[in-house]
């Protein structure tokens, strides 16, 4: 499936192919809680790096991502990925990790095009979730302190929505 994301001020734009489409996955990380805007939370569905193409790329400002010290509580440590965003109006577009360079991360957030709704929802990193955030409970909710086993892509084939 073709996504189409762009910024809020309208700077940036950007295309990709994605497989996996469904923003199932709710992200609870200090990092992005704070970088995302959203409920405590940030959703970010998969994409080919290869596809992506970007309009208005001189407006894209590049952040260093910092996660969660599992060895320091309360502290944050340097990550090996980067994180995207417009530096005008500061939306956050996407993020990429050099350790699997085929991918990139669209937020769900900035893009335009219709996404599927998800058959349930993930809610991952919850030891880092902010006090007055209410998660989601019940059926359709799935919950796990930090990273789940189950890859994105996994996730999408095990509910026949791999898209190829």
């Amino acid at each position: 499936m073709e996504i189409k994301g762009s910024c809020y001020c309208g700077r940036v734009k950007f295309t990709a192919m994605s497989h996996t489409p469904y923003p199932y996955m709710h992200c609870y990380c200090s990092m992005c809680r704070k970088t995302a805007g959203g409920g405590g939370y940030a959703i970010n569905i998969m994409a080919q790096a290869d596809t992506l193409k970007i309009e208005g790329e001189a407006h894209v400002a590049v952040h260093d991502n910092w996660v969660d010290d599992d060895e320091n509580p309360g502290k944050l440590k340097k990550s090996t990925g980067k994180g995207y965003f417009c530096h005008h109006c500061g939306t956050a577009l996407w993020a990429s990790d050099p350790i699997w360079p085929q991918w990139v991360y669209p937020f769900a957030a900035a893009i335009d095009s219709e996404l599927p709704k998800p058959p349930e929802q993930v809610h991952i990193m919850l030891d880092f979730a902010a006090s007055w955030v209410e998660v989601p409970r019940g059926d359709g909710h799935r919950h796990f302190n930090r990273y789940p086993d189950e890859s994105i892509e996994d996730w999408h084939r095990r509910h026949d929505l791999y898209q190829p």
